[in-house]
């Protein structure tokens, strides 16, 4: 019996990040969590009679080269902010894309509604670049695949 089974989801040079509608090149990784609260009730009994969700946290970061970062920094500026950190989560989306080879179906995820909660620049001796995490909050974070 011959079983093909792919064993990566998806390869990096078939991934596309947009933040701000603009496509972000110096990236090297992202991340995006989705939680809800979720709590055991008890009742009579050691063991849990229910269990009710409360409310959905978004989070998650970008890891982008530094020159990215600066991009990002000088149009905030540019807007009237100080840096990314400043713009009003109103005004930001990220949109990640991503499959394995081009004739598999497209994955998006879209991150709504974001603010960016920190910023940070930091090298180390015999670095050959920088690279800037910059975690986020986030409205929504919506997954979808879909076929070519």
């Amino acid at each position: 019996m011959n079983i093909n089974i792919k064993s990566s989801e998806c390869a990096w040079h078939h991934a596309e990040i947009k933040v701000l509608d603009r496509v972000i090149k110096g990236i090297t990784g992202f991340e995006f969590k989705k939680a809800t609260e979720k709590e055991a009730i008890y009742g009579a009994g050691q063991n849990p009679i229910d269990i009710q969700e409360g409310n959905i946290s978004c989070t998650g970061s970008i890891t982008i080269y530094g020159f990215e970062k600066d991009r990002m920094d000088q149009a905030a500026r540019a807007a009237g902010y100080d840096d990314i950190t400043q713009v009003p989560h109103e005004l930001i989306n990220i949109v990640a894309t991503f499959r394995k080879v081009a004739k598999d179906p497209i994955t998006t995820i879209v991150a709504s509604g974001v603010a960016f909660t920190e910023t940070t620049d930091s090298m180390s001796q015999n670095d050959k670049k920088r690279e800037c995490q910059l975690p986020f909050i986030c409205m929504d974070i919506q997954k979808t695949t879909k076929p070519l």
